[in-house]
């Protein structure tokens, strides 16, 4: 029987590249110190003019065209992202409009940088259930757009980009298991506290710098470590499966040294963690479909081999799918 997987995957960086040399004439660190804590050497900057929204159109019209679809065969746009043009509306709905996705319903979701992990699974649930045919998943982030160029501690690790894939019925690429979760009591390890309604914007907000991404560095290393690995394992044995099944890894590119963490945990080989973070660093929603993408298009993937999706990420949110390539 025929169930949700990949029909199709694209990815969209923007061509500027912003290096550790030239972040070194920003704030107060070195390439070195950069590369050891961090394995990022240059990520992508997306020109002023440019939201979230163009960025996952990009990348839409690629995947659309890689599964041998129309725009108008889109049923249903889910869009992962915690950069959206606006607080609304859905930076889904805009992609729609701007590619000519007529016949979709569309809506964004917020899970941070595990935001493109727990589209796939609703999307997996929509198309099993019968309810949508066609359904793309957007992961795009503009996180230079919410980044404090003054704090070190953290505009070093982000980047923009989009990826997206389209989920429907296959018999290839299946999506065979998940297992999603949550901490909301680590939610103020990493969050960008006003804008909201808790604390709209005002002349205070805007001088305390209440608008740009916050993050406890220390604390969420030491948690994402331990929540990607248990992501991982619990999906990989929902289907009878051990880590060294796994032909592929593909996790959220969030710092070298907690991958290497993750594949020790796991009990697996390096070269079985996909990793592009060096030439991209962290993108949120986006990390881990760009990667998805990229391994792809690099022929890293084979017919039948187990292929994991693990993420973690702000709220704290937390979780992984298995896909049978």
């Amino acid at each position: 029987m025929q169930e949700a997987g990949i029909l199709g995957l694209g990815c969209y960086l923007p061509p500027k590249k912003l290096t550790n040399s030239d972040i070194e004439k920003i704030v107060d660190t070195t390439n070195e110190w950069i590369v050891t804590r961090t394995g990022i050497k240059e990520r992508r900057i997306a020109p002023k003019e440019v939201a979230a929204s163009d960025l996952g159109v990009e990348a839409s019209k690629i995947a659309i065209e890689n599964a041998g679809l129309k725009p108008e065969d889109i049923d249903l746009i889910i869009t992962a992202t915690i950069t959206p043009d606006m607080a609304f509306p859905a930076t889904a709905c805009i992609i729609q409009d701007k590619i000519g996705a007529k016949n979709s319903a569309a809506f964004d979701i917020n899970a941070a940088c595990s935001g493109f992990v727990f589209g796939i699974v609703m999307a997996q649930q929509f198309v099993n259930t019968g309810t949508y045919n066609h359904i793309l998943v957007v992961g795009t982030e503009k996180l230079t757009s919410i980044v404090d160029w003054t704090d070190r501690s953290t505009c070093i690790l982000f980047g923009d980009g989009a990826g997206a894939c389209v989920v429907g019925k296959s018999n290839d690429r299946r999506i065979v298991s998940s297992f999603l979760g949550a901490d909301g009591s680590g939610g103020h390890l990493l969050s960008m506290p006003a804008g909201g309604s808790r604390l709209p914007a005002t002349e205070d907000t805007v001088k305390a710098k209440l608008h740009f991404l916050k993050m406890e560095g220390n604390e969420v290393f030491k948690i994402a470590v331990r929540i990607m690995v248990k992501a991982a394992d619990k999906a990989i044995k929902k289907v009878g499966l051990e880590p060294s099944d796994i032909k592929l890894f593909i996790p959220h590119q969030a710092n070298i040294r907690i991958l290497m963490a993750v594949a020790k945990r796991l009990g697996v080989s390096e070269e079985k963690i996909f990793m592009n973070i060096e030439k991209y660093g962290n993108m949120s929603a986006a990390s881990t479909a760009v990667a998805l993408a990229e391994a792809s298009q690099q022929g890293k993937l084979k017919k039948g081999d187990n292929v994991v999706l693990v993420a973690f990420g702000g709220g704290l949110t937390y979780g992984a799918a298995v896909i049978k390539w």
